[in-house]
């Protein structure tokens, strides 16, 4: 049994009439009558009473007609679902995300592509940069937004935004009105930060920072995520350095003061898997790298680096 012989026998049951029904099929009769009685004996009963006055449905035909129809209908949406995937307008979209990008403009994004694209499936998790490098690399993940440009070579990646480190304060502290804080000036303070295990990037890279300014800070509490870091700092529990976005997290009792000092940006990168190409990533990642609005740097404006699936080898970087 085809397609074809469904929908043939579906337009004769419309029309009752061998000639009207292929005018509509734009074909022959005898390819109609054959076609009908290769259905009939596939299923193995007579679908049709015909004679040189009329052509009517047999019982038989009567409970098939309801069932092509269907059969018909599904398939026609299967093929056009097909079409949607494979122009990355269906299927689905596997991604993680450090907490740091809700502040970035992830979720926005995520709302326009979502509206351009309703067919598409997103589903999120918040993990570290090492863990959705891991599961990218088990095609567990179709897309990952991380903090470290270090990936294995079968990963693709493109710098989205790069924002200056604040200086994260409790409310009350001595230095909390200040327009802005020498990073010197923090030198005794017991520091928050972002612990070695969920982010060895951040974690080594503000203690880079703090070497610069001649001081290695007293880490007094390490915690797995930015907004941790930002909720010990605004009880008054230290201080800490944290990326510029954090200052939207508007927790109550914490302030935020631009440094003085120049010091090394916090990079957010978005990460994808090499080989054949994902057209729901691709245009995700198009979206991302296109448009001003995703994901705004806040001292420079929009990303300007970055490239879309297809052409962003050339950002790959060896590592573990």
């Amino acid at each position: 049994m085809e397609l074809r012989h469904l929908r043939y026998f579906v337009v004769l049951a419309e029309e009752l009439h061998f000639g009207r029904a292929a005018r509509r099929l734009s074909i022959s009769q005898p390819p109609l009558s054959v076609a009908i009685r290769q259905l009939e004996d596939a299923v193995g009963a007579r679908l049709f009473e015909r004679n040189s006055k009329e052509v009517r449905l047999t019982p038989a035909g009567e409970a098939l007609q309801a069932s092509s129809r269907r059969l018909l209908r599904q398939a026609e949406e299967a093929a056009l679902e097909a079409r949607d995937v494979a122009r990355g307008a269906a299927g689905r979209l596997r991604i993680g995300f450090v907490g740091a990008m809700l502040y970035r403009g992830l979720p926005q994004a995520l709302a326009k592509f979502q509206a351009r694209h309703p067919a598409v499936r997103i589903t999120l998790a918040e993990l570290n940069s090492g863990e959705q490098i891991a599961e990218l690399l088990h095609d567990r993940m179709d897309l990952g937004f991380v903090h470290t440009s270090r990936m294995p070579a079968e990963l693709s990646h493109a710098l989205l935004l790069s924002e200056p480190f604040v200086a994260c304060l409790p409310a009350g502290h001595r230095l909390a009105r200040r327009r802005s804080v020498a990073l010197a000036s923090l030198r005794e303070e017991p520091f928050v930060l972002f612990s070695r295990s969920a982010s060895p990037d951040y974690h080594e890279r503000i203690l880079a920072i703090c070497a610069d300014a001649g001081f290695r800070p007293e880490v007094r509490h390490e915690v797995r995520h930015w907004l941790s870091v930002v909720s010990l700092v605004s009880q008054g529990m230290g201080v800490a350095l944290v990326p510029s976005a954090l200052r939207h997290a508007m927790l109550r009792g914490a302030v935020f003061r631009p440094l003085e000092d120049d010091v090394a940006h916090s990079d957010a990168y978005c990460v994808w898997r090499n080989g054949p190409e994902n057209l729901v990533v691709q245009s995700f990642v198009q979206q991302l790298t296109r448009t001003a609005a995703p994901l705004p740097s806040p001292r420079t404006g929009p990303a300007a680096s970055g490239s879309a699936p297809s052409s962003s080898r050339s950002s790959r970087t060896r590592g573990s």
